[in-house]
């Protein structure tokens, strides 16, 4: 091999190790080396590991035979030869084909694909109206599979990164979410316990005043506590998709005035501004939906305290979108993505209480749905939710 050569296969190699991912990488591969080998259709064969069927992962027509059938193009008999017989397979044209049509002159070329010292695949090269394969061209097309493997196994290798990486993640904030729920069912049971203690005493007296207080608090700490039993058996309920949903027509603008009006009870001093447009009905939970808004709600009220709250309605495309903003200190875009996960918290500096479950929850629901649901967020300036449910969604 001369210097010319070898300088080449150096900046072919270098160009493919440059690429983002698997596939523009195997693109560059085999478009930068079908100067020495010709071939009109290129098809990568993985075996399923659960199935043992092969699937096409990557295939692509640089010549003649582009619009050819299936078993022609790409070569899946071949293929299936290559992961039987476990090594190299050479088929030329069948006998009694027409040799003036040059489409069913095809020569096909399968080489053994290993992942991890496992034969795991095959690389398929097809050409119509020949020529055969030479000695050269297989040793190119051997030497395409040989890194075609290598790109393949560095991209499971990511994938199973990237898996570990979530599992890791979702096992930190499992660890949190004990020692965070363990603190918040404490301190319901705390006072439930602290007050009722104070009102059984039997040497102290309480006015009628008093009483009433401790009595309220022990109210509100038991609802407290209900509320996160309740979101605790409610997103069980959903990861497992257990939970029965009761769908009818519903007036978005209705259920939005209805919850807001719930929740100004409670919160007499909220600020709400409301510019729901008419919408069409859509098909929907009613009380699952109350769920997702008065979770919002929450979420405004405890990171934006103070903040006035906006909520609209608009209908484009077949659906109806929901704008919940608020005007607080906003979200930093590092932890945008991870805000609907379970039990997952914003860091930082925060009092705030809380489980993380409440958006979680949100887009368990929404999805059920057939919608979607994200956020945006700019510091300082403030926070805004987005839902999108379809008018006449496939239930």
């Amino acid at each position: 091999m001369n210097k010319e050569t070898l300088s080449e296969l150096h900046r072919i190699f270098q160009e493919v190790q440059s690429k983002p991912d698997w596939k523009s990488a195997l693109d560059t591969l085999f478009v930068s080396l079908r100067g020495s080998f010709v071939f009109d259709n290129v098809a990568v064969y993985l075996s399923d590991r659960q199935t043992r069927g092969l699937d096409i992962v990557y295939a692509r027509a640089m010549g003649r035979g582009k619009t050819a059938e299936a078993d022609a193009a790409w070569g899946e008999n071949a293929a299936n030869d290559v992961i039987f017989n476990e090594h190299m397979v050479i088929h030329g044209p069948a006998k009694g084909s027409d040799r003036k049509d040059r489409m069913s002159q095809t020569y096909l070329l399968g080489i053994p694909l290993y992942i991890g010292s496992k034969l795991r695949g095959a690389l398929l090269f097809v050409r119509f109206g020949g020529p055969e394969y030479s000695e050269t061209h297989i040793h190119v097309a051997s030497l395409q599979a040989i890194w075609a493997a290598a790109l393949l196994e560095r991209k499971e290798l990511q994938e199973a990164r990237a898996e570990l990486d979530s599992v890791q993640r979702q096992m930190r904030l499992q660890d949190d979410f004990v020692s965070t729920i363990s603190h918040e069912l404490r301190t319901p049971l705390g006072f439930i316990k602290g007050y009722s203690t104070s009102l059984l005493r039997q040497d102290t007296t309480w006015d009628d005043a008093t009483q009433r207080e401790f009595l309220i608090i022990i109210d509100e700490e038991a609802d407290r506590l209900t509320k996160l039993i309740e979101d605790m058996l409610e997103s069980a309920r959903l990861q497992s998709k257990t939970i029965q949903f009761k769908f009818s027509p519903i007036r978005l603008d209705a259920l939005v005035r209805d919850v807001t009006a719930r929740v100004r009870t409670h919160h007499p001093a909220l600020e709400v501004d409301l510019k729901l447009s008419a919408v069409s009905p859509v098909l929907g939970d009613g009380v699952r939906l109350s769920q997702v808004l008065e979770n919002l709600y929450s979420n405004a009220i405890k990171y934006a305290p103070g903040s006035k709250i906006k909520i609209s309605l608009a209908e484009k495309n077949k659906k109806v979108r929901v704008s919940f903003i608020d005007e607080g200190e906003g979200i930093p875009e590092e932890f945008i993505p991870f805000l609907f996960e379970r039990f997952y918290r914003v860091p930082g500096e925060r009092t705030v209480t809380g489980t993380g479950l409440g958006l979680y929850i949100c887009k368990q629901i929404v999805m059920a749905h057939h919608g979607n649901i994200w956020v945006e967020s700019v510091l300082d300036r403030g926070t805004a939710f987005f839902i999108e449910l379809p008018v006449s969604p496939t239930l």
